[in-house]
């Protein structure tokens, strides 16, 4: 991780969970990250814990609606400003609602795909261009995605939400072959978890905190810190090496 010390990750979805634990790992090695969400409160006290804890780099908050590009776009030209670009774009945020394709919600479907599919796309974008401007040859772009981007989990509440997640999964692979095309050595990486504990669940199933607390209980699930010590493994691989999937999941998880 030597070589990312002192260098601008942004990180979507910063204020819980995978998103967090993915942050203050990246402020440990010594990055400046740019964590955004919009609950930045919770950023904001995660980046006083980073530096109350001595962590070589900084968290900076970083207020976001992701469903709205105008909003990414002003946040790529503050980090332009502040911090000259993008070196690493962790492409976390997501969300899901359990509305069923028979007679699930408009509204609801969308609001999934402008967060899991368009803003992942419009920040991976905007990354790309904040890498070429200034001439960035090794950066990467990882795209958290989820288990449910490889298989369909069969429960009437997740089919659209696995749909925008096996959008993620096509997105990457077809990243990957722009960027090869571009003669660039920018890198590309899908993490594909299973069930990790994380306060998803309480906002997936937002009307029935027992059946989110059941997800939970039936058996021992990943923590969001192993999600950001598999982000560590894949920053800190050599430069030539190219980590396009890691699908990951709980020991007991029936897939």
């Amino acid at each position: 991780m030597e070589r990312w010390d002192g260098r601008v990750a942004l990180v979507t979805g910063a204020s819980v969970g995978i998103g967090a634990a993915v942050a203050r790992a990246l402020v440990q090695k010594g990055m400046k990250v740019v964590g955004c969400a919009r609950s930045v409160d919770k950023v904001e006290k995660l980046a006083a814990e980073c530096q109350s804890a001595g962590y070589r780099g900084t968290l900076f908050p970083y207020k976001c609606d992701l469903s709205n590009e105008e909003e990414i776009l002003s946040m790529f030209s503050a980090i332009r400003i502040l911090h000259t670009g993008v070196d690493v774009c962790i492409n976390n945020a997501g969300l899901a609602h359990c509305e069923p394709l028979l007679c699930g919600r408009t509204d609801a479907w969308r609001n999934m795909i402008d967060v899991n599919v368009l803003a992942l796309s419009i920040c991976t974008r905007e990354a790309f261009k904040s890498m070429q401007e200034r001439h960035i040859d090794d950066g990467h772009i990882i795209n958290i995605n989820s288990m449910g981007g490889h298989r369909m989990f069969p429960s009437a509440d997740e089919h659209f939400y696995c749909a925008t997640k096996y959008a993620v999964t096509a997105l990457t692979e077809g990243l990957r072959q722009e960027l090869q095309e571009a003669k660039t050595h920018i890198r590309a990486t899908c993490i594909s978890p299973g069930i990790v504990e994380t306060e998803f669940a309480f906002r997936h199933h937002n009307t029935d905190p027992e059946r989110a607390a059941a997800a939970y209980e039936s058996i021992k699930c990943l923590k969001a810190k192993d999600i950001a010590s598999t982000v560590m493994y894949v920053l800190s691989a050599p430069p030539h090496v190219q980590i396009g999937d890691i699908q990951m999941w709980p020991l007991e998880q029936v897939l």
